[in-house]
């Protein structure tokens, strides 16, 4: 029998329906707006999750206005022409429903988990909030102090402060280096202007997808989101716009070797790591059951060699982040001052000699099998089913379902994992620091 195959998404104004994992059904439509909607009904579901997607992040915007996306994240909660920020917070409140939104690089993304009979109040709310914002100038200083606050407390977190380093130090000044959500410096300078005019610019029918999972009734969410794209004027004669290039992106400059930021901290959080896949890459999948047996859990190299065996950590992992046309790899410990420079020397020392030998059959077996239970438990979630089907139609217009998941992850062979692990070591290194201990400390650790 043949392995289940991935769901190729229809780009432009093809509509789609299908079953997906197992007994769910999936519907595609595009609406005379312009607008998409998806939607996967799960039986037996008694909540739902909407989210509201536009394909703009931090990735692109351009000079005088870095982190507009995220400013204008928190202003589309301020008011819109027929409800105020308190009407909108107590449209949620009211009914217990879970709103928020997330600004990353490539996509911005409103949403709401909520009971399955007020599935229709949640879309009518941020309708209103994604085509109807006013954002209102009386609220604009406000906001400015709330996220100088936001990127304060990130800048406390010694976690959150070496990831921004270690992204900047492979991607540099360019879209993928910078903060999501800018620095105290842009955000001082953003005027409520160039915010509106990002809005104007992005926020259109053709670039809006509308993506519910759970229990939800396509026919009646495309009729409310329909209805508000008509009340707001909305429309894209055009029809959707085009999924963004998975053209690979040039080399650009060299990775930074090492970054060490000196501060007063108890502990010096380290990522050592480099330039990985796209998102779109065939071995993907092969870089996650790398992440997974290196650093995923408590049975994996990192965790082993670094906590149970040498005790020289308490949290140690790998992570991987991959974009539309470039991707980064990382290696994750928090250490005592003292033991830092020994802790960074055996991070590159077990990466390499992992890329030399490459994993046994029995630990693709064993990161494997986490993969799967993982993706099956986190399947539960409707939010998840949700973001899955956002982030497939404004992406590569694939849909990995869990049965061709699991298939695609089942696939991977220890070959796989020693050819990506092997191509990723290739590639120059950086070495990134928080804490009291500086680069030339850490520097036999680099070389």
């Amino acid at each position: 029998m043949a392995a289940p195959a991935p769901l190729t998404l229809p780009s432009g104004a093809g509509e789609f329906d299908a079953v997906v994992d197992g007994t769910d059904r999936l519907r595609r439509s595009v609406l005379p707006s312009g607008v998409r909607v998806l939607t996967q009904r799960t039986p037996g579901a008694h909540s739902a999750t909407v989210g509201f997607w536009v394909p703009v992040g931090s990735r692109d915007e351009v000079a005088g206005e870095f982190g507009s996306t995220h400013f204008l994240e928190h202003l589309l909660f301020k008011g819109t022409k027929t409800r105020s920020a308190l009407d909108l917070a107590v449209g949620f409140d009211e009914v217990g429903a879970d709103s928020n939104a997330v600004t990353a690089k490539e996509y911005t993304c409103y949403y709401a988990r909520c009971r399955a009979e007020d599935v229709p109040r949640s879309v009518r709310l941020m309708s209103d909030m994604v085509m109807a914002s006013m954002i209102p100038a009386d609220q604009f200083d406000p906001e400015r102090e709330v996220i100088l606050e936001e990127l304060a407390a990130a800048a406390d977190d010694p976690g959150d402060v070496v990831q921004e380093r270690f992204t900047q130090a492979l991607f540099g000044d360019s879209g993928l280096g910078r903060p999501i959500g800018g620095t105290p410096q842009t955000i001082q300078a953003a005027t409520r202007d160039g915010v509106l005019s990002h809005y104007h610019r992005h926020y259109r029918a053709g670039n809006l997808v509308v993506a519910a999972a759970g229990a939800v009734d396509h026919d009646r969410i495309c009729e409310l989101v329909q209805a508000a794209c008509e009340a707001a004027g909305w429309e894209a004669p055009e029809g959707p716009a085009p999924r963004p290039s998975i053209t690979p992106a040039a080399a650009g400059a060299t990775p930074v070797p090492v970054d060490a930021l000196v501060r007063d901290s108890e502990q010096v959080n380290l990522i050592l790591g480099g330039r990985a896949l796209r998102a779109s890459d065939p071995d993907r999948f092969a870089l996650s059951v790398w992440s997974t047996l290196f650093g995923g859990g408590v049975s994996s190299r990192m965790f082993q060699e670094l906590r149970e065996k040498r005790g020289l950590v308490y949290t140690a992992y790998s992570f991987a982040s991959l974009y539309r046309d470039a991707g980064l790899f990382g290696l994750f410990a928090a250490t005592r001052p003292s033991k830092a420079p020994m802790v960074a020397a055996l991070l590159r020392e077990l990466a390499h000699d992992f890329a030399a030998t490459g994993p046994s059959t029995e630990e693709v077996a064993l990161a494997t099998g986490q993969m799967v239970g993982a993706m099956t438990l986190a399947l539960e979630d409707t939010h998840a089913r949700m973001a899955r089907l956002g982030r497939a139609e404004i992406g590569s217009g694939v849909l990995y379902d869990l049965p061709a998941s699991v298939a695609a992850v089942r696939a991977v062979t220890a070959a796989d994992v020693a050819r990506v692990a092997s191509g990723m070591l290739d590639a120059p290194l950086s070495l990134c620091s928080v804490g009291p201990v500086s680069a030339e400390e850490l520097g036999a650790a680099a070389d």
